[in-house]
């Protein structure tokens, strides 16, 4: 295929997956968190891209003109989705990288397709316990029916390092009927079925100013999965948003470990 950004449909069981491809090479997936859509990834697949990577962004259902059920749904549904857009490529397995919410559908994926998975990236992954207030916040940053003025302030505290502004992208593009039906999904999933991802190698990516993630539990992954599974790399000044913050290390980051995994052909 051409190295242009182009899309395509994948279809499976009554589902149809928008998927934005571009590039050429191993491939890399990106999965975006909750409530938002592929579109958020654009500038660093353009960088994986010109570094010699294939990626592939499934847009998740209920975005772009993805199109299927979303109720009555598990994590292993929306990770079926992402396992139907690697098989259709036909160059698997691929490396994995899920943002937020995101990087749950991965390790699902991972945990029940670990053929289709060389790896996984938790971007920006949550502690295993959230403070309540953090998620009441969250809901404002997504509540489009609120003052732009409260949206924002929300989205500094819940994704954005102090000094980092949230672009005018992020009052927009948040997708409520795809939110229900993830949160859904999640509560439908017994953690202990994807929490793990599997037994693939995993890169922790953090953020140094994230409330999501408290520096003491920098090596919680470490500690539950193996220290022989799991790379942790903290980027610093930048929060749970991480992508807008800071684009370039977040590229180089998951290049640096691409390269270092076993049978690499990045």
């Amino acid at each position: 295929m051409a190295d242009g950004r182009t899309r395509r449909m994948v279809t499976r069981d009554g589902v149809r997956i928008e998927v934005i491809d571009e590039g050429s090479g191993p491939l890399l997936v990106l999965l975006p968190s909750a409530a938002r859509d592929s579109e958020d990834f654009d500038d660093i697949a353009a960088a994986f891209a010109r570094a010699g990577l294939r990626v592939l962004r499934p847009q998740p259902r209920g975005m772009g003109q993805t199109s299927g059920p979303l109720d009555g749904l598990t994590l292993h549904d929306y990770a079926a989705d992402v396992a139907a857009v690697i098989e259709d490529a036909g160059r698997g397995p691929a490396v994995v990288l899920g943002h937020a919410f995101g990087q749950w559908v991965a390790r699902t994926l991972a945990a029940d397709r670990g053929d289709l998975v060389r790896g996984v990236v938790l971007a920006a992954a949550a502690a295993k316990s959230i403070p309540p207030a953090l998620r009441e916040t969250q809901a404002k940053c997504i509540d489009m029916t609120l003052p732009d003025a409260e949206r924002i302030a929300a989205l500094r505290v819940c994704f954005f390092a102090p000094g980092h502004e949230p672009p005018p992208s992020w009052l927009a593009g948040w997708h409520m009927a795809s939110h229900r039906s993830q949160r859904a999904a999640t509560a439908a999933t017994r953690r202990e079925e994807w929490w793990t991802a599997g037994s693939v190698p995993v890169l922790d990516l953090q953020a140094a100013q994230d409330p999501w993630r408290p520096r003491e539990t920098v090596d919680d992954f470490r500690r539950e999965f193996g220290a022989d599974r799991v790379t942790v790399v903290v980027l610093q000044d930048c929060s749970h948003a991480m992508m807008p913050e800071q684009s370039d290390k977040v590229v180089q980051a998951v290049l640096d470990w691409i390269g270092g995994l076993s049978g690499s052909v990045a």
